[in-house]
């Protein structure tokens, strides 16, 4: 009976903590999601409360509000939004990786003794950020349907391509390099990279179907819907398109869930009831995303802190300090506004969901340290906590820019 009831369990203790902390936070001018944090590290396995919420069940719902909030960013796409952005968006989002990981490589090897693969890894995940820390942070300012949220948005597609490719080969090249078995070694250098090749087709031909056939099909199945004239029904059609899309684009095309959700939202956008899915998907939507904070405070071990508070100081510093100053740079040289630039590198100096899981592969498969992967969490929790605090400290800082700039021009 127990076990039947961890669902439900976990649902009335988090969204009641949630609501506690959440009140508080917000009465003492601190953002809610803070609270949401600090619910979830009261029923985490590090805090000795009495209870230990499901973890696994925690990320998979954490997971549905990840896809839900996809879907609603999608909402607001079209194709040629992001055929604009390839231009500025996809240089700039490797740029930042590609920076951002060699600090970390540099650090983590000469520093702290990492192996190269492990700090590549770590590196990786430093440099990626949070799908549902920015999308809440751009809703909340009305920014989602700027050039501000969509080359945001358009960043973290490019990131979550790069993170899937590398959580395609990373496997291959433990089985090639690391732990080579007679099977894998008496196979041809063609066939070991068969797998990931396919995988790199199966995206595209996910691409392909989503942009072009359900474009025809989608409309005509809503339409269907709509003259039963059932809200209910209309709702359901919405949820069910959202999930079941996001889901076999993870099952079958090998596309990570969030992903395949964002392209659904692209199709609904092309469709004449986008507004209405808009409207009705959002209570749900925000419901979810709370869960997504209680899953990552569930995952923060206090004592990481405590028994490496140097290194964590190093990793704040990479993920908030070093990240906002490098992305605010590379859109100013892609002749980005000031403003502009500056949001969008408060929007992104945080840790995202695909870090979780490459550090979780990383951890599996004995590239990364256990002390690493506490690195990470910690660095995500810290980072998501107080990026609302940046956007608070930006406001004063572009309101100074702008007087400057008037007085000299």
């Amino acid at each position: 009976m127990g076990h039947s009831l961890n669902l439900i369990t976990l649902l009335a203790t988090g969204f009641g903590l949630a609501l506690l902390f959440g009140y508080i936070a917000n009465y003492f001018k601190i953002p809610s999601l803070v609270g949401y944090l600090f619910a979830g590290v009261i029923i985490g396995p590090f805090t000795p409360t009495g209870y230990v919420g499901d973890q696994q069940l925690a990320n998979q719902l954490a997971e549905i509000g990840v896809v839900l909030l996809m879907f609603g960013v999608g909402l607001h796409f079209s194709i040629s939004d992001l055929d604009r952005l390839k231009k500025t968006a996809l240089p700039t989002a490797v740029l930042n990786i590609i920076i951002i990981t060699s600090l970390s490589v540099f650090i983590s090897v000469y520093y702290w003794g990492y192996s190269i693969v492990g700090a590549l890894i770590f590196g990786l995940c430093l440099s990626v950020s949070s799908t549902v820390v920015l999308v809440r942070a751009l809703e909340k300012r009305d920014l989602i349907e700027t050039d501000i949220g969509k080359f945001s948005i358009g960043w973290l597609i490019v990131e979550d391509l790069i993170m899937i490719l590398v959580l395609v080969f990373l496997p291959v090249y433990y089985s090639i390099f690391l732990k080579p078995e007679p099977q894998v070694i008496d196979r041809s250098f063609t066939e070991i990279l068969t797998e990931p090749l396919l995988t790199i087709l199966k995206i595209a031909v996910f691409i392909f179907l989503m942009l072009i056939v359900g474009k025809k099909i989608l409309p005509k199945i809503l339409k269907a819907i709509v003259k039963t004239n059932s809200r209910e029904l209309f709702t359901l059609a919405v949820m069910s398109a959202a999930l079941t899309i996001s889901f076999f684009s993870a099952k079958f095309f090998e596309v990570s869930m969030a992903l395949g959700a964002f392209f659904a939202g692209m199709v609904f956008k092309e469709t004449e009831f986008s507004s209405r899915a808009k409207l009705d998907t959002l209570p749900v939507r925000d419901l979810f995303s709370v869960l997504f904070f209680i899953s990552i405070g569930m995952l923060f071990n206090p004592f990481t802190v405590l028994t490496s508070p140097y290194k964590v100081l190093i990793v704040a510093i990479l993920v908030i300090v070093a990240k906002l100053i490098i992305t605010t740079g590379l859109c100013l040289v892609y002749n980005y506004p000031f403003k502009t630039a500056l949001i969008i590198g408060c929007g992104l100096a945080q840790i995202g969901e695909f870090s979780f899981i490459l550090a979780s592969m990383g951890l599996e498969l004995k590239l990364i340290s256990r002390n690493a992967y506490n690195l990470i969490i910690v660095g995500a929790f810290i980072s998501i906590a107080l990026n609302p605090t940046l956007f608070k400290i930006s406001t004063p800082l572009i309101e100074w820019f702008m007087k400057k700039r008037r007085y000299y021009y």
